[in-house]
């Protein structure tokens, strides 16, 4: 009986151990059909949710790996892409001490950022969007995707 607890009390502590993401928590769902993450400066990712939200994104994949990235600004309103110089991805899959990464690069498309992503080793999977803005470099993180 003892054994029972032990497991279940470290395989909730295992479950809970990332649940604070990479920024505030949204509960905003996508206008695309997406899973939207909160976008934050790359340098305080890992505050976790006590990091300044500064704008949303939308990540909306498709069955050939081909992945759409849509910003918003704080109240879901679409952003411009033509303030951002250069976006590129990671995509992040296998199991703890065997992570593999996979950088991508992304296009300008009219409203949007158009990418294709390479196929993940094993679910669920990581996907990071890394965005330079002028100065700034910022993060969305999309986690635990399948």
């Amino acid at each position: 009986m003892k054994i029972l607890l032990w497991t279940g009390l470290m395989l909730s502590l295992c479950v809970s151990a990332h649940d604070e993401g990479h920024g505030p928590k949204i509960t905003d769902g996508g206008k695309q059909g997406g899973v939207v993450a909160p976008v934050v400066l790359a340098k305080d990712a890992e505050l976790g949710a006590k990091a300044k939200l500064v704008y949303k994104a939308e990540l909306v994949r498709y069955a050939d790996n081909k992945i759409r990235v849509y910003f918003y600004d704080k109240s879901m309103q679409p952003l411009k892409v033509g303030s951002v110089s250069k976006v590129l991805g990671k995509l992040q899959s296998g199991k703890k001490g065997k992570v593999t990464e996979q950088k991508f690069d992304f296009k300008v498309e009219k409203d949007h950022f158009l990418g294709q992503s390479p196929k993940p080793t094993r679910k669920p999977y990581n996907i990071d969007i890394t965005v330079t803005e002028g100065e700034r470099e910022l993060l969305a993180a999309f986690d635990n995707l399948d």
